[in-house]
């Protein structure tokens, strides 16, 4: 029996971002009945990262604050991770982290996380933030496990349902 090859490897290759967005959008729906508001938050996400990633080229600025990461198994997309600016220099925003069920169970969810946190460490970040909802339970224990910890939460309906938002921190120091 040959085992599958898991790998994760900078977001780059033709449909990358389309993909992000299109697996957001199908995957939440299916899960959790997220709408149309979800995939959008999702759509706009990615765009703002890729217009900041053209934008940086085009300035021949150094591209090393922001990046984003896909996990495949098999050769196929099955997750993702974005690290993204925060509100100021010393912050990263961890962003869009998800696991298709055909990549869960292989330990790739952490994986991600993991290259996220290393690549912040590496940028120069002091801290990272990250904003998500209360039934996304097995990425939260993937955030506690690396010792982010709540600050924040509160009731909101942006996605069609009524749903606990929750705000993460931890120190990069």
């Amino acid at each position: 029996m040959r085992m599958s090859e898991a790998v994760v490897r900078r977001l780059g290759e033709p449909g990358d971002l389309g993909w992000v967005v299109q697996a957001h959008g199908e995957i939440y729906a299916a899960e959790y009945g997220w709408g149309p508001a979800f995939e959008t938050l999702v759509a706009r996400i990615v765009a703002d990262f890729a217009a900041d990633q053209n934008a940086d080229q085009n300035a021949d600025q150094d591209l090393g604050r922001e990046a984003a990461w896909i996990a495949t198994v098999d050769g196929e997309r099955v997750g993702c991770v974005f690290c993204v600016r925060g509100d100021d220099e010393a912050t990263a925003k961890l962003r869009l982290l998800l696991l298709a069920p055909s990549g869960r169970g292989q330990g790739l969810g952490g994986r991600l996380v993991d290259t996220c946190l290393e690549f912040a460490r590496s940028a120069g970040y002091k801290r990272m933030v990250l904003w998500t909802n209360d039934p996304l339970v097995a990425a939260r224990h993937i955030y506690l496990a690396r010792g982010f910890r709540l600050t924040g939460s509160e009731p909101h309906d942006l996605f069609g349902n009524d749903l606990l938002s929750q705000t993460y921190e931890l120190d990069l120091s």
